[in-house]
């Protein structure tokens, strides 16, 4: 799954590596190397300028909340529980289906975070004993330093309880797609720790390499089998994957310190 990610890179740097053509400066957003669920996040998406006389779809980075509210529903509040779409189920869930066919976006990351339990605490679950789980967190990152391209979807959603010019009037949402985690060796694996994502979770964000990226942004694609065919994991040897501090656990912890490859394990992980 994707449940926390870093994203460091500013808006600059993302118009250059993406080739935006447009974006807001009341838009860009801060580095924050702790994202969660309901924050704004930067994606990128093709999609036509609004009250323009050309209906071209224009590449844009645009500001969503990450969480996606379907069009259809009566509330919002389901929107925190559905940050991750299966890329095996996308095309035929109703809340998500519909965005598949014509709304898919990318959303940049330096990386993601993922927390593996601590061996005591793994033999206390096995037997069948309760305990909060004392976990190790790692941060996955493509091993040449490029931006993480993940796949996602993106929604809009009108509350009928505001006028229209109220500024809270449309909700703009998102979800990254995930898909089964690699089993082929990391391509820098610690020498103690996992040596496959999967080792980590079976779930990992859908990588899209950048010579996807311009058939998974294209609005016009609406074939499902053709775009389903764009879901295919990326290569193997992509990724690294090393600890970092626990403070990452606390969504209130926020700085470049997060991304600190610490030398191994902290004690009493189970790697």
């Amino acid at each position: 799954m994707c449940g926390r990610y870093a994203a460091s890179r500013g808006a600059e740097d993302l118009a250059g590596i993406f080739e935006i053509e447009k974006w807001e400066p009341e838009e860009t957003l801060e580095p924050d190397y702790n994202v969660a669920p309901t924050k704004e996040v930067h994606v990128v998406l093709d999609r036509p300028l609004k009250d323009a006389e050309d209906q071209r779809p224009v590449r844009q980075l645009r500001k969503l909340k990450w969480g996606l509210v379907p069009s259809w529903a009566k509330s919002p509040e389901g929107g925190a529980r559905m940050i991750n779409a299966r890329a095996e189920t996308v095309h035929e869930k109703p809340s998500y289906r519909r965005a598949f066919a014509v709304r898919r976006c990318i959303v940049p990351a330096d990386g993601y975070y993922e927390w593996v339990p601590g061996t005591e605490e793994r033999e206390l679950e096995v037997g069948g004993k309760r305990k909060r789980p004392r976990k190790q967190p790692y941060f996955v990152t493509p091993a040449d330093g490029s931006v993480f391209a993940m796949a996602g979807l993106y929604e809009f959603w009108r509350d009928r309880t505001l006028p229209d010019d109220h500024p809270l009037a449309w909700w703009a949402t998102c979800s990254v797609i995930t898909t089964e985690a690699e089993r082929t060796p990391l391509a820098a694996a610690p020498a103690e720790g996992p040596r496959s994502l999967a080792d980590i979770h079976p779930r990992m964000p859908l990588l899209l390499t950048p010579d996807r990226w311009d058939a998974w942004l294209d609005p016009a694609r609406t074939d499902v089998d053709d775009l389903r065919a764009l879901l295919a994991p990326p290569p193997a040897g992509l990724m690294r994957a090393y600890p970092v501090s626990t403070a990452v656990s606390n969504v209130r912890n926020n700085g470049p310190e997060l991304l600190k490859e610490l030398p191994a394990p902290e004690e009493g992980t189970l790697f």
